[in-house]
């Protein structure tokens, strides 16, 4: 009869852990195995791909279980984290040799999403964000850290929209929380897909040692205590590597919403979601971890101060100047690691031999940048040099007491050098003569007792033994060994002599491995006292890389310095896209200029798809962004305003997030353009209004223009298929044509890629559609159709600005809207024949005069039109 399984001690140990932490995979140690138990072993198998067994197996309900070695469990750990899942590690904190009855266990460190500290090759330049969030008096307080290599920032953010921008722009891994967001708002961080994890006390002045003595925020000073409170529950340890929180204002860096980030391809290639064919990959010629974090991080934050910029080009200038200089340089920029991260295994004690060489290595290449620093200008660089401290003495400490190629494990010994320590020394003599003396006493028994066969060995049980064949235990004097063991065909022995030499063995063998670890924490806690200098080392070569990649990639594409004026012109010559341009090859990319006086402040674009027209927007983005993080730019010659925000509208996608259609999320992002852009801000606005109906499409797009050429006077580039809209620049005067040119040769449509003044003279629609490889009698019969429609139809939308200026301001906007030709004659003639309508018709166009366009939003004048359709 199989029996119920009463739960043993062990598992109720478990059990009692696993209760704390039902929402993490419970990776329980047991000898040199990590076990998982229960549902977790279930579901663990599945993901970790491991076999799954049961424990008890002759009870009534065995209990499914799987296992993974101990030395490999960090890499099942990782595939779990990185699918969005905890892990809580629980270790033996006991000597099981030295324990009577149960081992005491407990969890050791939680692995999270945002906390995990090891990291593939491949992901060496990306920063893993854990981020907090705390509502309080209207505003957000939000807070974000690199556990890893202990950045943290805190800034307080005003609405929901700018915290859910910071969220994804820093591709944050992990949300902390407590009570305070809406349920509404959490419904959309679950939406995003990152993970959320609550937190509802702080440790009290939390956040204290990382915040300098002038913060004075409350806020600030909550959602940090908030963040390091998690931080330090999950880890179980010090956090000494945390750097000092920086406080941070994102109005004083260029504003990017996460949508213009997306189109505009900074960091990730929308086709595939990768590095490459985007900005990042062209800029990213940097040598070492910290340095591609870094420059990702300029990237998301291009600078608004035009001395900062200037100091930075300054320096870049330099080192584009010194081509060896700068190969010197980035011949010992290569040899550095990541001392950022190295720090931070420091201080989480899981540091390792080879992590302390790769730290020496990378000290001993200080010493040679400073030196190659110093043949430039060594006044630019002068900060820099201050903080290239090569922090000598842990560089001589590791090279003094470290093996040159020490074992990955620090507690079986083989780490510590021979001569650093004398006790280990003379522990290290006994074990290297114990082979020679064992051979000696062999010989020696071989030779007394006339036995050839004679061996001396060892095993983990019985220690070490004299071992003689039954064919030859005669010639054995009786009293001269004592007997051990007996086997099927030998006997084993021992002697007063070899159980003495054994127990000085094992004592050696024991206290050396011991000693040794004992000499490798002392070194590790020498290096952990300094990592603040190892930090601010790390900051100056990150520095440093970034630079030297600028002025690389500079020389590399005939990139140019850019100047900056605070006059409102923006002058790019022969400007190019610098992603397209590398995967084209220069000989195959058309350069374009872009001019836009003080005086013009929108160009509106047409031409036909597949031209050029949205490569030409954003390439004047990236010309901004590259020139505002320092870099040089792909130009024959630029002068540019500074730019405090870019709104983007380029390409057409639903929004998953929020279940809006592609013309709702082009609506919104139209009106966060037209909300927040001031002067000095720069809007791309590609085919807007094409997500609706022709009519209502021109009419917005119309409006859209005149508010901004009104309301903001924002640098703005605005490309469109409704040519009609070519006629405004007879009327406002900060608006100018342009087209990007085609010619049909033998009635094949070529693209120039080359932008002219003025407005194109037809849209090649059909062209496109062939170049697409449509079918010919589909082309044909398109053609007919096009032909038909241009005969019969004429479409006038025509805007009078009255600039005269009344004691009441200035004037209302007449619109006027003409007969829509013989193609639409069921559509409603509202200004001619008025004693025709009905009077509730009357009634909507006595409404519609009155609408002050001027002072409309799109969206607004979306939903009026709306209504008064409805009343018609």
């Amino acid at each position: 009869m199989v029996k119920k399984a009463k739960e043993t001690p062990m598992m109720q140990q478990y059990n009692a852990i696993k209760a704390q932490y039902p929402d993490a995979f419970l990776f329980y140690r047991l000898g040199d195995f990590y076990e998982l138990f229960n549902d977790d072993a279930i579901k663990g198998s599945q993901l970790l791909e491991l076999t799954l067994t049961t424990r008890n197996k002759n009870a009534e309900n065995p209990i499914p279980m799987a296992g993974v070695p101990h030395h490999a469990a960090q890499n099942y750990i990782d595939i779990l984290v990185d699918q969005g899942y905890k892990v809580a590690i629980v270790e033996q904190l006991e000597d099981p040799k030295q324990t009577d009855g149960m081992v005491k266990r407990d969890v050791v460190q939680l692995v999270t999403p945002g906390t995990k500290l090891e990291n593939k090759t491949t992901d060496a330049k990306n920063n893993n964000y854990i981020a907090t969030i705390i509502y309080e008096n209207q505003q957000f307080g939000f807070a974000y850290a690199d556990l890893s290599t202990g950045e943290q920032k805190a800034t307080v953010l005003a609405n929901e929209d700018q915290v859910l921008n910071e969220i994804l722009n820093l591709q944050t891994k992990e949300i902390i929380t407590n009570d305070t967001l809406t349920i509404s708002f959490m419904e959309k961080l679950k939406k995003i897909g990152i993970m959320i994890s609550k937190q509802l006390k702080i440790v009290k002045t939390a956040e204290l040692s990382f915040l300098s003595q002038h913060v004075e925020n409350k806020l600030v000073k909550t959602v940090v205590g908030y963040l390091v409170t998690y931080l330090t529950i999950t880890q179980k340890r010090a956090l000494d590597h945390l750097q000092q929180v920086v406080v941070y204002e994102p109005s004083r860096f260029l504003k990017l919403d996460h949508n213009s980030r997306y189109n505009l391809e900074l960091t990730q290639n929308i086709r595939t979601g990768k590095k490459k064919g985007t900005l990042l990959w062209v800029l990213d010629q940097t040598k070492t971890a910290m340095g591609g974090r870094l420059l990702k991080q300029w990237l998301d934050r291009p600078l608004i101060s035009a001395e900062l910029i200037k100091a930075r080009q300054t320096k870049v200038r330099a080192l584009l100047e010194d081509f060896f200089i700068r190969n010197t340089l980035q011949d010992h920029l290569i040899k550095v690691y990541d001392l950022e991260r190295l720090a931070g295994r420091v201080a989480f004690g899981a540091v390792n031999g080879r992590d302390l060489i790769q730290l020496k290595t990378s000290l001993s290449e200080v010493p040679a940048i400073k030196q190659t620093i110093l043949q430039l200008n060594s006044e630019i660089f002068k900060v820099t040099n201050e903080q290239l401290d090569p922090v000598a003495d842990v560089a001589q400490l590791i090279e003094k007491a470290i093996v040159d190629e020490p074992p990955l494990s620090v507690t079986e010994g083989g780490v510590i050098k021979n001569g650093y320590n004398q006790q280990l020394d003379q522990y290290r003599d006994v074990m290297k003569n114990v082979k020679q003396w064992l051979a000696e006493l062999e010989a020696k028994e071989r030779e007394v007792t006339g036995i050839n066969g004679l061996k001396i060995g060892y095993n983990r049980v019985f220690g070490y033994y004299i071992e003689v064949t039954k064919a030859n235990i005669a010639k054995l004097d009786p009293n001269r060994y004592e007997r051990k063991q007996t086997l099927t065909n030998a006997e084993r022995f021992s002697t007063p002599e070899l159980k003495q030499r054994e127990a000085l063995i094992l004592e050696a063998q024991e206290k050396s491995t011991i000693l040794e670890y004992s000499l490798f924490t002392e070194i590790r806690d020498t290096v952990k006292n300094n990592i603040k200098r190892l930090q601010s080392l790390s900051q100056a070569i990150a520095q440093l890389d970034v630079l030297q990649s600028f002025a690389v990639v500079a020389q590399d594409n005939h990139f140019i310095e850019p100047t900056f004026n605070d006059n409102h012109q923006l002058k790019i010559e022969n400007g190019r896209h610098p992603v397209v341009e590398k995967v084209l090859g220069k000989q195959s990319y058309v350069p374009n200029d872009i001019v836009m006086p003080q005086n013009e402040n929108i160009m509106l674009i047409t031409g036909p798809n597949m031209s050029g027209k949205s490569t030409y927007m954003r390439q004047l983005a990236l010309t901004i962004i590259m020139a505002q993080i320092g870099s040089f730019v792909p130009a024959n010659n630029a002068t540019l305003p500074i730019f405090d925000q870019i709104f983007t509208r380029i390409g057409a996608a639903d929004d998953l997030i929020s279940g809006n259609s592609t013309f709702m999320v082009e609506m919104a992002e139209a009106n966060n353009a037209l909300q927040h852009a001031t002067a000095n801000s720069l809007i791309l606005f590609d085919e807007l209004g094409r997500g609706t109906a022709t009519y209502d499409g021109m009419a917005l797009a119309q409006a859209i223009i005149e508010y901004v050429h009104n309301n903001i006077h924002a640098k703005t580039l605005f490309s469109t298929h409704y040519h009609e809209l070519t006629t405004l620049s007879t009327e406002l005067s900060e608006l100018t044509n342009m087209h990007v040119g085609a010619i049909e040769q033998d009635g094949e449509l070529v693209f120039l890629h080359k932008m002219e003044a003025g407005a194109a003279d037809q849209s090649y629609g059909i062209n496109v559609a062939k170049l697409a490889g449509m079918p010919l009698n589909l082309l044909n019969r398109a053609d007919s159709i096009l032909k038909n429609l241009e005969a019969h139809s004429q479409t006038v939308i025509s805007t009078k600005l009255d600039s005269d200026v009344t004691k009441e301001g200035s004037k209302r906007t007449e619109q006027k809207l003409s007969k829509v030709g013989q193609a639409s004659q069921n559509q409603l003639d509202l200004f001619s024949s008025e004693s025709t309508l009905t009077a509730n018709e009357l009634a909507v166009i006595t409404q519609l005069k009155a609408v002050n366009l001027a002072e409309t939003t799109p969206l607004a004048a979306l939903n009026y039109l709306s209504e008064l359709q409805k009343k018609i």
